[in-house]
């Protein structure tokens, strides 16, 4: 079967993750954390530069699942960007179109809940990516900012600022992999995803569905 059958949703058009399991226990499901790096903060007109994921199951972080991948953008990075994340128009020019990323995000978000740090920037560059495959982002997405400010380890004011991560992670005792890296913010958003739901779980036990709706309270994009 193909990619697009595989991930056919109720509607009959293509959805990713295409998953309603929303009620399992959060140990009991799988979770892919996603990071994301950009030409620039434009959710409508910059590109994705690079990707990283990985799977957490059982509550544990899956290393051997790491994905990590280079992306041609179709216009420039801006200089602000550049001083984030090093990505050179050199080191691009090589890369695979934006297509195969969606591929490859698609493939490994089949059946999971979608995890980032302030999601709504993933979910924006996530929904953008995936319109060029003809698929759409469905189903359940897990944010740590929000979780964050759900426990108490971020402010829950009224201004729009994020939680920065590399602080959320040191302050939970966590290590920070290479802060910046697509691959280094998704093993880094893993981790900080463990600590907060294990948190949250001496409360009350948590659910897909319960850490979907604290994350739902922030969502924007």
């Amino acid at each position: 079967m193909s990619l697009l059958g595989r991930l056919l949703g109720r509607s009959g058009k293509p959805s990713v993750p295409g998953w309603e399991a929303l009620d399992l226990d959060w140990r009991e499901a799988e979770f892919c954390v996603v990071d994301l790096e950009a030409t620039g903060l434009d959710l409508r007109r910059d590109d994705i530069v690079s990707y990283g994921a990985v799977i957490v199951r059982s509550g544990r972080i899956v290393a051997r699942s790491c994905l990590y991948g280079l992306v041609k953008p179709t216009q420039p990075v801006s200089e602000g960007a550049l001083t984030v994340h090093a990505l050179t128009a050199g080191e691009l020019v090589d890369a695979p179109p934006l297509s195969e990323c969606a591929d490859a995000l698609a493939e490994m978000m089949r059946g999971r809940a979608l995890v980032a740090h302030a999601a709504w920037v993933e979910r924006a560059f996530l929904n953008r990516a995936f319109a060029t495959r003809d698929l759409r982002l469905d189903g359940p997405i897990v944010d740590t900012a929000a979780l964050a400010r759900e426990t108490g380890m971020a402010p829950s004011g009224s201004d729009d600022s994020e939680p920065s991560l590399e602080r959320l992670a040191l302050s939970l005792g966590l290590p920070v992999h290479t802060p910046h890296h697509a691959l280094g913010d998704a093993l880094t958003t893993a981790g900080v995803l463990l600590a907060l739901v294990t948190r949250l779980e001496a409360r009350e036990p948590q659910t897909v569905r319960t850490l979907a709706s604290i994350s739902q309270v922030r969502a924007r994009g």
